[in-house]
């Protein structure tokens, strides 16, 4: 309990009120809830002119759009604060002045109703009070606020009494003004609590209760109040037998509450969905705010297809039944767990890296609200025992320039159980999530992109897994990514423009990251049959080994051999997906093993013989053609006995490329000592000629005769070498596979690590078994274009491809003059002025070599 001197006992500026509340106290949060702005503006002229003659330091929060509530602002200093840039923004700048101007200060701030006009939202009006008056109080100040009576929810006036150190009542009637204190902290009386006549300096006590029915029988308690969210869209769905004009004003303030500002997206979205599109969203949202950006892609992608005339899209297309956890959820889960203090700490230049992982770690071991567990708890009744998945779907995730794919995550939620074990499972996937925005990689990729100080809020789509049971495990039959522009090519042929998937059987996970070891089955959309690229006898090695699924039995996500899998009943034919690998099966039978069927996911069937990669082609034509842009999508699918399918549009957002660019002319190559590497295909990024000051080469046999923790430190040192350079042309070449977690297949970096080079070379080293992985459609993949890093594949032992490292080692180390290290023995920096790097789409020619003298 917070001891008080006789110092600490401060004047509301009227004596009446003084008596009655035994004094302010400095620390003090007063709120006043008030039947109009009229009345709170008298009680603070009383206030101003007290703490003016005491000489106080007076501060006049200003953001509401009534009218001022001090008239006269000399010796009063106003902050204008623009509560319409969003609760973020309004919370983190109040914050940063209260923290400027120090201790001891009064303050009056505007009246905390206007809030909703810019917010919508009551719970965000609590969210704000709940971490400004804490810091107020610490700072020993006298603050007033004011609220309309019968505005707010009564969960809203019930964090604010919780919160603050004074509430009171102020009723206006007949021009007489009663005062009824509600919660006045560390002072009692024994008529405190009963109303007050303020006549003039006076105050009189009723304690009649005739007269103290009277007084209150003029006013409603009105305990049901709704939020003004839900007000909200109670009235815009009035509005759907309204007018054409009133239906689109009621569409146009929905597209900002639920969807954003005016930006591409929101374009799409005026255009492609209704005001009962926007309608059903609100229906299955936990919570208030917006849904983020990658439940918008998903929403929007499937009505482009649903309301297409030329092609029935919907036949094709499995039904969905997402919800939706706004956004403003993440900011209650934050200050109901006490870390708005580490998270506007963490939102600083300083601290941004430094509080990010003791942020990260309190995020973990929350917990929220129990009026938002009851909204949880009837989600997962609605999907009963049904798996789902929590996925991110932050405000600036999946739209124009910014994808931040793979940067946060999504967690499957098996759902086996009890109800209050599927609970805890989906709190904790949801805590996952929500921590994830302090992942390293999310970090770094804010900052790298001028985003580290943008209103990030977390939004979930919380979606049901596609696919069915096959005994205890779960899983589609097929998943993977689809790209509506192929900038991977390996064959002049290959039309870019009819797109690509990257296909995987199971779950998607396998077609999204790189699994050591395991290759999607990778199809141009213009050819599915043709053949992937490799060598005779190298299908099975260069094929899918292991099936993603979630295993009901031990309630997680796992994975299993895709034999064991496809030895069992699958509920369509296993044909359409495998072919038995006889070779294989020969084999082991010549050496007198005993073998059960081995197959190869190679997909020949579906590509060849059913119509499903032709309608996946018209699926990203026509996204792709709607965006005006290529488009990215995440998909599922499911066959019936008869080879009947439904797709699952599980993702949609714009592929971030920077296009092909104007045609490079190749020049012919005279000395192959003056060539650093040349091939055909194996290549993305378009046609490129980029000069290259810098190469920086990791030599294979010196990387892999390397400890395993070694390998880690060089691919740190690779990280300050990328920084360091950043402001130059950099070419990046080494064994086997940039970024892969397992030091034995190629160098561990993040992609920030590496996010600064003009271009990166996977080098195949087949005495090692490093070899590169082609992986486009990944999230690396994604990362790569994002950044604008052209990437390259060097298989040196292929026809027609030169290799020529003594073309780089031959010149001087000039590792030194950049970082001190022990590995000059394994990183090589030559500095390679006059080399430069040539890439031209339409032949697939790819070289590296010294720029002739007569160009």
């Amino acid at each position: 309990m917070r001891i008080y001197t006789e110092a600490d006992r401060v004047s509301t500026g009227n004596r009446g009120m003084d008596d009655v509340i035994d004094m302010l106290r400095m620390g003090d949060n007063v709120v006043w809830q008030v039947d109009a702005v009229s009345d709170y503006r008298r009680v603070v002229a009383q206030y101003l002119k007290q703490a003016k003659a005491d000489g106080r330091e007076i501060h006049y929060m200003r953001f509401g759009a009534h009218e001022p509530v001090i008239q006269e602002t000399e010796g009063v200093q106003v902050h204008r604060i623009h509560a319409e840039l969003g609760f973020e923004h309004f919370a983190m700048k109040v914050h940063h002045i209260i923290k400027e101007i120090g201790v001891d200060a009064f303050y009056i701030f505007d009246c905390l109703t206007d809030l909703v006009k810019y917010w919508y939202s009551d719970l965000m009006i609590g969210n704000f009070f709940r971490v400004t008056c804490p810091y107020l109080y610490e700072l020993n100040t006298v603050a007033y606020f004011a609220l309309i009576r019968d505005s707010h929810t009564e969960h809203t006036i019930s964090r604010i009494r919780d919160t603050t150190q004074v509430l009171l009542d102020l009723y206006n009637v007949g021009g007489n003004y009663y005062l009824h204190p509600l919660k006045v902290w560390q002072r009692k009386s024994d008529t405190m609590f009963l109303p007050h006549l303020i006549s003039g300096e006076t105050a009189k006590t009723i304690t009649s209760s005739s007269e103290t029915a009277a007084l209150f029988s003029h006013f409603s308690l009105d305990r049901n109040r709704t939020d003004y969210w839900d007000v909200v869209f109670q009235e815009a769905s009035m509005k759907l037998s309204g007018s054409v004009e009133e239906q689109n004003t009621a569409k146009e303030l929905l597209l900002r509450l639920l969807i954003g500002e005016d930006n591409p997206i929101v374009g799409l979205c005026r255009e492609y969905l209704s005001l009962r599109d926007l309608l059903d969203i609100k229906s299955r949202e936990l919570g208030t705010g917006r849904i983020g950006g990658k439940a918008v892609g998903m929403f929007l992608a499937r009505k482009i297809l649903e309301k297409d005339t030329e092609y029935n899209f919907s036949r094709l297309l499995e039904v969905h039944d997402s919800f939706y956890m706004g956004a403003d959820v993440f900011y209650t889960y934050i200050v109901h767990n006490d870390c708005w203090r580490l998270r506007t700490l963490q939102k600083s230049k300083e601290g941004y890296y430094e509080y990010a992982k003791p942020l990260q770690e309190k995020m973990r071991e929350g917990s929220f609200p129990e009026y938002l567990v009851e909204k949880f708890k009837a989600m997962l009744e609605h999907f009963g025992q049904s798996p789902i998945i929590v996925r991110s779907s932050s405000l600036q995730e999946d739209n124009f320039g910014n994808a931040f794919a793979g940067k946060y995550d999504s967690v499957f939620c098996v759902n086996q159980g009890t109800l209050e074990e599927r609970y805890e499972a989906f709190e904790k996937a949801v805590k996952q999530v929500y921590a994830s925005t302090m992942n390293e990689d999310a970090l770094n990729y804010r900052m790298n992109r001028g985003l580290w100080d943008k209103d990030e809020q977390m939004a979930l789509l919380i979606q049901r897994v596609s696919g069915d049971y096959y005994g205890k495990y779960f899983f589609p039959h097929v998943a993977g990514v689809g790209n509506s522009s192929n900038l991977y090519v390996w064959d002049p042929s290959i039309d870019m423009d009819a797109g690509m998937i990257r296909l995987v059987f199971g779950l998607g996970t396998r077609a999204v990251d790189r699994i050591e070891g395991d290759y999607p089955r990778i199809v141009c959309l213009d050819d599915p049959g043709r053949p992937p690229l490799i060598s005779y006898g190298d299908e099975r090695k260069f094929s899918q080994h292991y099936v993603d699924l979630l295993d009901t039995g031990t309630n997680e996500w796992t994975h299993r051999d895709v034999d064991e899998i496809l030895a069992m009943d699958i509920k369509t034919n296993k044909n359409l997906f495998s072919s038995l690998d006889f070779d294989t099966m020969r084999w082991l039978q010549d050496m007198g093993r005993k073998t059960r069927n081995l197959y190869i996911l190679n997909f020949n069937r579906l590509l060849k013989y059913t119509d499903f990669p032709d309608n996946m082609r018209r699926i990203l034509k026509r996204l792709s053609t709607v965006y005006d842009y290529p488009v990215d999508v995440e998909f599922a699918a499911n066959f019936d006995k008869e080879g009947n399918y439904k797709i699952n549009l599980l993702q949609c957002r714009p592929l971030q490329t920077r296009g092909l660019g104007k045609t490079v002319e190749i020049p012919e190559i005279t000395k192959e000592t003056e060539c650093f590497f040349a091939t055909h295909g194996n290549f993305m990024g378009g046609n490129v000629r980029i000069p290259i000051q810098y190469v920086i080469f990791v030599k294979a046999k010196a990387y892999l005769a390397l400890p395993e923790q070694e390998r880690y430190t060089v691919a740190r040192v690779i990280g300050k070498l990328n920084q360091i350079l950043k402001e130059h042309h950099v070419l990046l070449a080494g064994p086997g596979r940039w970024g892969t977690s397992t030091t034995s297949l190629g160098v561990p970096v993040h992609f920030t690590e590496i996010c600064h080079m003009s271009a990166i070379c996977e080098v195949a080293y087949q005495e090692g078994g490093l070899m590169p992985e082609l992986s486009y459609g990944s999230h690396f993949f994604q990362d790569l274009v994002e950044s604008g890093v052209f990437y390259s594949a060097i298989f040196e032992k292929d026809k027609d491809v030169i290799f020529n490292e003594s073309y780089v080692l031959e010149k001087e180390n000039c590792i030194a003059d950049f970082v001190e290290t022990s590995y000059a023995g394994v990183i090589h920096v030559a500095k390679t002025e006059g080399l430069e790097l040539y890439s031209d789409t339409v032949s697939q020619r790819l070289v590296c070599m010294k720029r002739q003298a007569t160009e």
